[in-house]
């Protein structure tokens, strides 16, 4: 009996674990992507503060294009996103890498950047980290979407939503008018499919328009983009700490039985937990 009573006790353990790890994605995730928000935007707002906008174009993007400036380096602030049907309101990083999306929306960098001529191109996800497009599904036709960047502040209109595979790169091809493209992941909680929406910048609400600057690297092999190597030695490293932490916690219950012991080893358990949960989901294959 004392075998099963372990086992009952070691499953439940890992139960709770599990259900732990889950609401950390959920919300624990959120906690990351919010501290780097406030990072991005206070750099892009001193970079606005320091670059003169630019007015407003009266006429056709064509007329109006001048010189874009150097690309942004991967990981920096590029454009501050708004949505007003959905409340998306997000500092946009260049790069849509693993580490790049856990700070927010992200810049495909093989595409203009918004308010340049062609079809800029923005990622982000829908549960996890903030979930900047958790509600891009219900965007409709007409919708605005606003950007501003260091070269002016640019308008919108939606035109479109498609469900495309996740290896289906045609939503990113270059277009020869200002158009941007959103991408996550569909439905929610998969990753199965990806939701594109499609807009056309609106010429007589919108600075002037750029030429792109050139690309700064190679294509993505699919709508995510790069994920680089998953941070499995720090995942069995925190993994080894956590269960240390744990054990002492038990130990010391067990010897005084009383709530201030549950309440003093709950406390460092669960800031250890914490960290462990963090590298665990980078050594995921990925985040919807």
């Amino acid at each position: 009996m004392r075998v099963v009573g372990a086992v009952g006790r070691v499953l439940v353990t890992l139960g709770l674990l599990m259900l732990a790890f889950a609401a950390y994605q959920l919300w624990g995730t959120g906690l990351y992507e919010a501290r780097a928000q406030r990072g991005l935007r206070a750099d892009l707002e001193r970079s606005l503060a320091s670059t003169t906008t630019t007015r407003p174009a009266s006429s056709s993007t064509s007329s109006t294009t001048v010189p874009a400036p150097p690309p942004a380096p991967t990981g920096e602030a590029v454009a501050i996103i708004r949505i007003p049907r959905i409340g998306v309101d997000r500092a946009v990083v260049q790069g849509v890498g693993r580490a790049d999306l856990r700070k927010g929306p992200g810049h495909y960098p093989t595409t203009p950047l918004p308010g340049e001529l062609g079809n800029a191109a923005i990622a982000g996800h829908r549960t996890t980290y903030g979930a900047p497009f958790n509600r891009l599904d219900e965007l409709q036709v007409g919708d605005t979407i606003e950007v501003r960047t260091v070269a002016g502040d640019y308008r919108y209109a939606v035109t479109e939503q498609r469900i495309v595979k996740p290896t289906d790169l045609s939503v990113l091809d270059p277009t020869p008018t200002a158009t941007l493209t959103l991408t996550t992941c569909n439905p929610k909680y998969s990753a199965r499919q990806r939701l594109v929406v499609k807009a056309e910048l609106v010429p007589t609400e919108s600075g002037t328009v750029r030429t792109p600057s050139a690309a700064i690297s190679t294509a993505p092999t699919n709508l995510d983009g790069p994920h680089g190597s998953p941070d499995t030695t720090g995942a069995i490293v925190w993994g080894v700490a956590t269960l240390a932490v744990g054990l002492a916690w038990w130990a010391a219950f067990h010897r005084r039985r009383h709530w201030t012991t549950w309440v003093i080893g709950f406390l460092p358990f669960a800031a250890v937990c914490f960290v462990w949960f963090g590298h665990v989901d980078r050594a995921l294959p990925g985040n919807f």
